[in-house]
């Protein structure tokens, strides 16, 4: 028996499929609270209250496990910029980041507007996948 999806969910249960993962209730509160609204950067705390106004019944722990498995199936990706600090982007073109320190906003930064001079050599057995530049500013 196939599931009803839910108009409003319908894109989100079809990019969730195409990724390889189950369309769960969770799983499609978040896919289209992310991915309606083009690109942007959450953090788990900032979609959980996304996903609590929009009278969506997740716990956080929730919420963190969808957004590592979307990373982990590509949807989405991780950005560190401190220890205790990641955001999930759903821009998955190559491009850096402006870190805003004091009020934590993130912004992207064209590739074309960033130059790696040069990197080192990567260890016997490993290959560089990608470089991540984040732009620290204070104002």
């Amino acid at each position: 028996m196939t599931k009803v999806i839910e108009p409003r969910f319908r894109a989100a249960a079809e990019q969730l499929r195409a990724a390889g993962l189950r369309t769960t209730r969770q799983r499609l509160v978040l896919a289209e609270i992310l991915f309606s609204r083009g690109n942007r950067h959450v953090t788990a705390e900032s979609l959980f209250t996304e996903a609590a106004e929009r009278g969506a019944r997740l716990s956080l722990a929730t919420v963190y496990n969808c957004l590592h498995q979307f990373t982990a199936a590509g949807l989405l990706r991780m950005v560190t910029v401190d220890a205790g600090r990641a955001y999930f982007d759903t821009n998955l073109s190559a491009h850096h980041h402006f870190y805003y320190e004091r009020t934590g906003e993130l912004r992207d930064i064209p590739e074309t507007e960033v130059a790696v001079a040069r990197l080192p050599s990567a260890p016997d057995g490993a290959r560089i996948a990608r470089v991540d530049v984040i732009v620290r500013l204070e104002d």
